[in-house]
């Protein structure tokens, strides 16, 4: 009798044991704009914690030599280019002014031909400014792109006032539920959005409880407080989310691998 009940323990250890490593629970990490040189700079750390994420690439015609060395290099570390526009133009007005056909001329044609002679072919898309219709969205995937990702922000302001604030885990939206879903939200981790250590903390994990993915982006990699204009996050933040994934045994996704993944 003891032998099938250390049978039947040794069962549902194993069954919770697979449970376990065939989670999906994970991050989703991307940079937005052409912060070329100081995303370049994030390699180390991003290697500390063994890392993928996505750069959004904007302007990738302005691209100097060096600057495509380096795109080549993140690509080639695992990381994603995905496409950020070549104008970063606001499609709803784009489209509105020019139509469909000259939006795909003017802001995505350029750009991803300049990409593809470096050997980069995004299958990931986000939106400037977070800016699109139902419309754009279809030309969108219908010019082979796998996800497009617009912004969340826990936080909105109204002439400097806070209009609201919402803790991380309970905005669903920011959670990749991996049922092929194409349009989705990221929750932008920029300086101003003041979104505390405890409730990213909190996120991550209910990311791990939820089985889901959180998707978090930011711009610049700031190693003080913004100054002049500049807009982007804090380094420090990015390593406490890092730090906070691999303790919550997250899995690190590119944007395109949320919609792939089985």
């Amino acid at each position: 009798m003891l032998a099938f009940f250390a049978l039947i323990s040794l069962s549902i250890i194993s069954c919770q044991e697979k449970r376990a490593s065939s989670e999906k629970s994970g991050i989703a990490i991307s940079f937005d704009d052409h912060f070329i040189d100081d995303w370049y700079a994030l390699r180390p750390l991003l290697q500390k914690y063994n890392a993928h994420v996505t750069f959004f690439l904007t302007c990738p015609d302005t691209l100097t030599s060096d600057e495509a060395d380096k795109i080549k290099q993140l690509q080639k570390d695992g990381h994603e280019i995905g496409f950020h526009g070549t104008l970063h133009g606001n499609a709803t007005e784009m489209i509105r002014s020019h139509g469909p056909q000259k939006y795909v001329e003017m802001e995505l044609e350029p750009g991803l031909k300049h990409l593809a002679e470096i050997g980069v072919r995004p299958t990931s898309y986000a939106h400037p400014g977070g800016n699109h219709t139902d419309q754009a969205d279809s030309i969108l995937l219908a010019n082979g792109f796998k996800i497009l990702r617009d912004v969340a922000q826990a936080e909105r302001k109204l002439l400097g006032i806070p209009v609201y604030h919402f803790a991380p885990s309970i905005m669903k939206w920011i959670y990749y539920r991996f049922n092929k879903e194409q349009i989705v939200d990221a929750l932008m981790i920029d300086e101003g959005t003041n979104i505390s250590e405890k409730e990213i903390k909190e996120a991550l994990k209910k990311a791990r409880d939820t089985n889901t993915a959180i998707m978090v982006f930011g711009h610049q990699p700031l190693y003080e407080k913004p100054k002049n204009g500049a807009y982007g996050f804090s380094v420090a933040f990015l390593e406490t989310i890092l730090k906070e994934a691999k303790t919550q045994n997250l899995k690190f996704y590119t944007m395109s691998e949320l919609s792939t993944s089985k």
